[in-house]
């Protein structure tokens, strides 16, 4: 018999001006809390120094929780381009800090984590952390949102991880 193995997932929400991030232990399908919260900046803060306090502040996460891997929300569709650059440039900033640190990282669309998370990929926010308590069994909603969006990515690809696994070609 196959003994399963833990992992330790960091689950990433990009954004600016808050960066929402979770971290979740799974054995299987089973996950349990680790930690969530946001890395946040200030809109009078210069795009460099904001960027850096995402990047250092994800160093920070990693180097505490010694996650195995790290996943991302894609960043599919946005009305503002302007917006979108920024919301990339932030999601850039993560992904480096968690290429610097050796990382494995997955990134799912938001339809991909409300449909695995909810069972709905049009599911509203409020559902999204109404799921996300029930599944890690939080005694309250997690908040704020974006760090109820990041505990979503990082649950999806535990639920998604043979699938994921077979199409990365990782071996176990």
């Amino acid at each position: 018999m196959k003994t399963l193995q833990t992992s330790r997932i960091l689950g990433v929400d990009p954004g600016l001006r808050a960066l929402g991030y979770g971290i979740i232990e799974s054995t299987g399908r089973q996950a349990r809390l680790v930690d969530y919260g946001v890395i946040e900046t200030s809109s009078k803060q210069p795009l460099h120094e904001r960027l850096k306090t995402i990047s250092q502040g994800m160093e920070q996460v990693i180097e505490t929780f010694h996650p195995d891997r790290m996943v991302f929300e894609k960043l599919l569709y946005c009305k503002n381009v302007s917006i979108a650059l920024l919301l990339g440039q932030a999601r850039g900033a993560a992904i480096a800090a968690g290429a610097r640190l050796d990382l494995p990282m997955s990134e799912f669309s938001p339809t991909e984590i409300k449909s695995a998370v909810v069972g709905r990929g049009r599911a509203s926010k409020l559902q999204v952390q109404k799921m996300v308590q029930l599944l890690l069994n939080l005694p309250s909603l997690p908040e704020p949102d974006h760090a109820a969006d990041a505990l979503a990515a990082a649950l999806t690809y535990v639920h998604s991880r043979p699938v994921h696994d077979l199409l990365q070609g990782v071996k176990r």
